[in-house]
């Protein structure tokens, strides 16, 4: 803390594996093992003219990890890529009472690595940018009901790729969850939330589209001394939502040809639940 309004902190992160992978069906070890260790620093600086008013620029390398199978099978010492990611953003308290806050940010990986559904494996797919800009609100409307939201816009894309091949499968482009919650001083609590996510590339080429969904949720519970009774109900409006999705190529016995579209594990319908705990 340079002053009571500038702030720079830094710091480095260690981490090291053992990579290994066994085929229980087989009770073989398929690959040779692996060691590898990675160092990450981090900067972060953040400036605060007033108690309404924070700016901040972070920065960050880390790193990505999958499929041990990938990680072992490549044999170039490339089983950590490194991923450089920055922010600049600022956070506004206008009143008491709410706060906002947005960030432009940029990620680039030196290896994207993408499911492949026909194999059911995960493989190398060149390097990486993510340019985005997240916008969020928290608003306290009374002493005990709250109010949330969050909006994340992104630009993903394949940096080795043509412009014509160059999207990353299931990468999304929009996102947003937000919400209400009550919190009682007589032990009664709940929520009304939704959660959201846009149409998105299921492919290179942006040709087959995995389809997004907007669920709402709703959850209620009593605190009794050690004992919390509670009912939650889960996608109330009964959408038709696409949990999993993958486009993976299928042909059907009447088909001449096999077809590339999208294969899907169908989301959660319209369900009630409730239940009691004790805390000890």
């Amino acid at each position: 803390d340079l002053s009571g309004k500038l702030n720079i902190t830094g710091g480095l992160r260690f981490d090291n594996f053992n990579f290994g992978y066994k085929n229980k069906l087989t009770g073989e070890t398929s690959f040779a093992k692996q060691t590898k260790s990675v160092v990450s620093p981090k900067l972060n600086i953040s400036y605060a003219p007033s108690s309404a008013l924070k700016l901040f620029f972070s920065n960050g390398v880390g790193f990505h990890s999958n499929d041990t199978r990938v990680i072992l099978e490549n044999t170039n010492g490339k089983i950590l890529p490194k991923v450089f990611s920055t922010d600049l953003g600022v956070i506004l308290k206008p009143s008491k009472n709410i706060i906002l806050k947005t960030s432009l940010w940029q990620m680039y990986s030196q290896q994207e690595f993408v499911y492949v559904g026909d194999e059911g494996i995960v493989e190398a797919g060149g390097r990486s940018k993510r340019i985005g800009i997240d916008i969020s609100g928290r608003y306290q409307i009374t002493d005990w009901l709250f109010a949330d939201v969050d909006f994340n816009f992104t630009k993903p894309r394949s940096v080795d790729a043509s412009k014509d091949e160059n999207y990353i499968p299931l990468a999304p482009n929009f996102t947003s969850i937000g919400g209400i919650t009550a919190k009682t001083k007589n032990g009664f609590n709940g929520s009304f939330r939704y959660r959201y996510i846009g149409d998105r590339p299921a492919n290179e080429f942006n040709s087959v589209i995995a389809e997004g969904y907007l669920l709402l949720d709703a959850v209620m519970s009593y605190q009794l001394k050690k004992f919390e009774f509670f009912v939650s109900a889960e996608n109330i409006l009964n959408a038709k939502w696409k949990e999993a999705q993958f486009e993976t190529e299928s042909r059907l016995q009447f088909e001449p040809s096999p077809v590339s579209e999208i294969h899907f594990t169908p989301g959660t319908p319209r369900f009630l639940k409730a239940g009691v705990s004790f805390k000890f």
